[in-house]
């Protein structure tokens, strides 16, 4: 049993023996899924996972005053880094956080972060701060804003096996803040939890008009039983980067006929549940069929062909698209 008598002092002498322990846990025989971080607040790039650390001060900790984005490596590419990039950007504005550094240097360190983790298939998340300070609500008393990134090592591939989902009973954020990439995921870490307990793969949230929002962290998508790609309007929710390049390639199914038309705005929740197929989309799915909703079928209850046709489409795009989503690392020239 644990008695307050039995907590020891750290005394700065002792910091060694703080980091040789720190080592030790985080060592032992499993390789480390963290392979670089890269950290404002000491200027540099680490891949010693004791160093991946941010100060308990730090307004994003104690007050969820901060941004993040990600963006996933593919053999050796960064796919869609610029449009997540862009997000980002717009998310700290409407946080009233301003970074560190110009976009132009985010990118950079971004790029050379990867390098330095050797890392060919996973994902970058990174983060903007209010910064480190003080224990207040105002960051005033912040010398800077922070800024976060880290590698995480993934076999990362697609999947066609369906899952189930339910509505979720905790509410979704404000529109204001929903629009917002930020830390502040409480509701949406309820929800996952939720969607947990009863079994399901996630919970879809419901706005105040009956109409149908997303997930806790994806996007969600229908095919109408006319054949029509539907997803919810973006204005109340986060704006997904790949249910966007989801809307710019899906135009190719309708060239073969195989889709009818694309059409994004209100969905109620009747609709949704009669829908012929439907997907969650995000960038670390990217597509997902769904088969099941509240314990009823969607569809036959089976994933849908044209959920797989346009899944394959993404995952080709995220393999094989054009240059200007699919960003190189030079592995060789991080400093």
């Amino acid at each position: 049993m644990f008695h307050s008598s039995m907590v020891k002092l750290l005394k700065p002498h002792k910091a060694n023996k703080v980091i040789d322990k720190l080592r030790e846990r985080l060592g032992g025989c499993c390789k480390q899924p963290y392979p670089a971080m890269y950290s404002s607040i000491y200027g540099g790039i680490t891949t010693d996972p004791t160093m991946m650390v941010i100060p308990i001060d730090d307004h994003m900790v104690h007050r969820g005053h901060g941004v993040f984005d990600t963006a996933m490596i593919i053999d050796g590419y960064l796919y869609e880094l610029d449009p997540h990039l862009d997000r980002f950007l717009r998310s700290a504005s409407e946080a009233k956080i301003i970074p560190p550094f110009d976009r132009l240097s985010l990118r950079s360190i971004i790029l050379q972060t990867v390098a330095a983790s050797q890392c060919r298939k996973g994902s970058l998340r990174y983060w903007l701060s209010a910064g480190p300070g003080d224990f207040l609500l105002s960051p005033a008393g912040c010398p800077s804003s922070a800024f976060y990134a880290i590698v995480i090592e993934d076999d990362y591939s697609p999947s066609s096996q369906g899952v189930s989902v339910i509505t979720s009973s905790t509410p979704m954020k404000s529109p204001e803040m929903a629009t917002i990439k930020s830390v502040n995921y409480l509701s949406n870490a309820l929800s996952q939890m939720e969607a947990a307990e009863k079994g399901a793969f996630a919970a879809i949230w419901i706005d105040d008009q009956g109409y149908i929002a997303e997930g806790p962290n994806v996007n969600v998508a229908f095919i109408s039983k006319s054949n029509e790609l539907l997803l919810p309007s973006f204005d109340k929710i986060l704006s997904g980067c790949t249910a966007k390049r989801l809307l710019a390639l899906a135009p190719t199914l309708v060239e073969q006929g195989l889709l009818k038309d694309i059409r994004v705005g209100n969905l109620t929740l009747d609709e949704g549940k009669g829908a012929a197929e439907m997907m969650l989309v995000g960038s670390g799915l990217p597509i997902l069929p769904v088969t099941e909703w509240d314990g009823k079928p969607i569809g036959n209850g089976k994933e849908g062909p044209l959920t797989l046709a346009l899944s394959k489409l993404l995952w080709e795009d995220m393999i094989a698209g054009p240059d200007s989503l699919r960003v190189p690392i030079r592995y060789g020239k991080a400093n």
